[in-house]
């Protein structure tokens, strides 16, 4: 299986951008693969301000992506575009740093509107780095997305937020949470969070036929 690693770009330890990304990781840790996640506020702001490559927390940060097979890149959106906390990080990667590597979007925001900044504004950035595949992203609308009462159990997606989140984009639905076997667990109401399911679960049989054929 692959080595995925979810890079969450939100400024917040508690953001519905990883309430989020942390669901689409379970569900690919589920499959089989090896995930693990890398919270870019975590890092030091002023060895990404200046992109002080001698920092071992961002040389650690810049390995992992090197040897990742796959990313999941979540971010919320600000100001039409993804946020400055991730455009920090992308900046200091190589210049194709993603270079063989399969590439799974993520946005969250606060209007339906900032689904544009999928394919305007972060779907670019990470082609320019080489990225062999990005696949169809996915938006999320905020307030489908509770992080009340901290972001690891309590979290949770309401029913609603994976179809009415599809404003603007075409959504592959079609599975529901009996066919794949999941239940709501951490308050996710996993019916309604079935298409960003989907989504990962598509990007998870790619990986797998990748390895296949490797």
């Amino acid at each position: 299986m692959a080595t995925v690693l979810t890079v969450w770009g939100s400024p917040s330890a508690t953001s519905r951008t990883g309430v989020v990304a942390r669901h689409v990781a379970a569900r690919l840790a589920a499959d089989g693969h090896d995930v693990s996640t890398l919270a870019v506020r975590d890092l030091p702001a002023q060895a990404l301000l200046h992109a002080d490559f001698a920092d071992p927390h961002l040389r650690a940060a810049l390995a992992r992506v090197a040897e990742a097979d796959a990313l999941v890149i979540a971010s919320p959106v600000y100001k039409a575009a993804y946020s400055g906390v991730l455009k920090t990080f992308l900046d200091v990667l190589p210049q194709f740093a993603l270079r063989g590597k399969e590439i799974l979007p993520v946005l969250t925001g606060g209007t339906p509107a900032h689904v544009l900044a999928l394919d305007y504004a972060l779907r670019p950035v990470l082609t320019s780095l080489g990225a062999d595949h990005v696949a169809q992203g996915w938006f999320v609308h905020e307030r489908f997305v509770s992080v009340e009462g901290g972001i690891e159990a309590r979290n949770g997606i309401d029913a609603q937020g994976g179809p009415d989140a599809q404003d603007g984009i075409t959504a592959q639905v079609g599975i529901t949470a009996a066919q794949v076997g999941i239940k709501a667990l951490g308050g996710i109401e996993a019916e309604g969070i079935a298409p960003l399911d989907e989504l990962a679960d598509a990007f998870s049989a790619r990986l797998r036929r990748l390895a296949a054929v490797a």
